[in-house]
């Protein structure tokens, strides 16, 4: 409270000297980042003939004052540069001015390039501006536990804190590019599809709904965009992709928000097979590109990216990584007592209303799920709990779909796309059967869908992928929220988040 005061105060005495606080008058000729790129390797002696003059505005991340100078640090698009100000060079008023100066201001500097005796490079002030006053102090411990929500909710003075923060935003941003290029290369069109829906379908999940005044009309964030996509698919674009924004009325964690962004991808004239080739291909160039290796570092564990991966059917899975016999994953009975005796509970209805395949996910989410540290492949899906997959041509009672599995988490969820009107149609209505309450409503057989499908869809796969997992797992982050840049937080008094 004291410094805040102070700054106030600066800013004050400013204004009294007619300093303006926050002028929008200065124009940088270069960032930090052209410097350091222009000038990092050249000689110390052979900087003393640069007779340019260089503009740079950045926000002061450091200051020191040494008597009639002062060195300090400006960031500067995730660069920084160091700026040096003494009074024989910059004159008695600019160099007075400096005396005003905060770490957090926003600051306009004018100067030669040149290297201190240390060897770096820094900006030497003949003319310095504050363009920015900051008048609250910027903190000096920030990586303390306690105060780890206090970032996520401040998450502007967290970028400006925290070299990690603004590490995360872009590697984020070269992966989401990485993702674009490699679909588009590939012949796959990128498009956007309606955020606001008035059913919510595509997945099993609590929607947030919504009210459209002009129209009366009740409307759902979507849960997925899945099913547009595919009336796409309909509509003779063979292979279309969607980046966006999900939104699901479910709990948080540090795996889950409930906005978050999604990769899906729909390939006509593909199986789940080709789609495995693609993933594997597409994941482990983004990591190379990123990390410089197949090797990612994640937590205690170094993932390797390299492919192949592993496969597993769920049924093997079963057997190898949670070490039941073959005869009781087989056995609803069987695997019913061992949930029950287990204390395993599904997320929805009861162990009772379970058939094999339910019984067999749970016990897989409970004993294998979190075991799948290296990156594998489970397929051959129960079909109870894949309403929108293709049925296996041999194994009726199974789907042609994949989920994928890296440091104890899904990654990605795919299959061969069901384009059978008449199946489409039964599916819905045995998935509306075993819903109860509100969820019912939102999980009605959706007319329009089933209708597209009676125009023909082609054969055809399908694919999400989780781009903020996908994040997390690339950058070794622990928490949904680090990758995030405004995770949804519980209000606090006085603040609305």
């Amino acid at each position: 409270m004291e410094e805040h005061l102070q700054r106030l105060q600066k800013q004050l005495d400013l204004k009294e000297k007619g300093v303006p606080s926050y002028p929008n008058d200065f124009r940088p000729t270069h960032t930090a980042g052209d410097l350091i790129a222009q000038f990092g390797a050249t000689k110390t002696e052979d900087l003393e003939h640069v007779e340019t003059i260089f503009h740079v505005a950045g926000r002061l991340i450091a200051l020191r004052s040494f008597g009639k100078a002062r060195f300090g640090h400006i960031l500067n698009r995730l660069e920084k540069i160091q700026i040096y100000m003494k009074k024989d060079a910059m004159g008695d008023e600019a160099f007075e001015i400096a005396h005003f100066l905060d770490v957090g201001d926003w600051v306009g500097v004018e100067g030669r390039i040149f290297r201190t005796r240390t060897g770096e490079l820094t900006i030497a002030a003949s003319r310095l501006r504050i363009l920015s006053k900051c008048v609250r102090p910027l903190p000096e411990k920030w990586h303390g536990l306690t105060d780890v929500e206090t970032r996520f909710r401040q998450r502007y003075v967290d970028l400006i804190v925290n070299p990690d923060a603004r590490r995360i935003v872009l590697a984020r941003q070269q992966i989401v590019n990485g993702v674009r290029a490699f679909l588009t290369s590939r012949g796959f069109v990128e498009v956007d599809t309606p955020m606001m829906q008035p059913m919510a379908g595509g997945a099993a999940a609590r929607p947030f709904v919504t009210h459209h005044n002009a129209l009366d009309m009740k409307l759902f964030m979507r849960i997925a965009p899945e099913l547009y996509l595919k009336r796409l698919l309909v509509g003779g674009i063979e292979r279309v992709f969607e980046i966006g924004r999900n939104f699901r009325n479910e709990g948080l964690s540090t795996q889950h928000n409930p906005e978050f962004t999604m990769l899906e991808f729909y390939q006509s004239f593909a199986t789940y097979e080709d789609l495995i080739d693609l993933t594997q291909e597409m994941m482990s160039t983004i990591a190379r590109e990123i990390c410089g290796s197949f090797l990612v570092p994640y937590g205690e564990h170094q993932i390797d990216l390299t492919p192949p991966w592993k496969r597993y059917t769920m049924e093997e899975s079963l057997v190898a990584v949670a070490g039941l016999e073959r005869s009781i994953v087989r056995d609803a009975s069987a695997l019913r007592r061992l949930a029950e005796a287990g204390g395993i509970k599904p997320e929805e209805g009861d162990l009772k209303s379970l058939g094999l395949g339910g019984l067999q996910m749970v016990l897989f989410e409970e004993r294998v799920e979190p075991k799948l540290i290296q990156p594998t492949f489970i397929t051959q899906y129960p079909v109870e709990v894949s309403p929108l997959a293709r049925r296996n041509a041999n194994q009726p009672e199974l789907v042609d779909r994949f989920e994928l599995f890296i440091a104890g988490r899904e990654m990605a969820n795919a299959f061969s796309e069901l384009n059978d009107p008449a199946d489409q149609r039964k599916r819905f209505e045995e998935q509306l059967a075993h819903k109860k309450g509100e969820e019912q409503e939102c999980m009605a057989v959706d007319e329009d869908y089933v209708q597209a499908l009676e125009f023909g869809m082609p054969p055809a796969a399908g694919e999400g992928i989780g781009i903020d997992r996908l994040v997390m797992l690339l950058t070794n982050s622990s928490s949904i929220r680090e990758v995030i840049l405004f995770p949804l937080m519980r209000s606090i008094k006085g603040i609305q988040e």
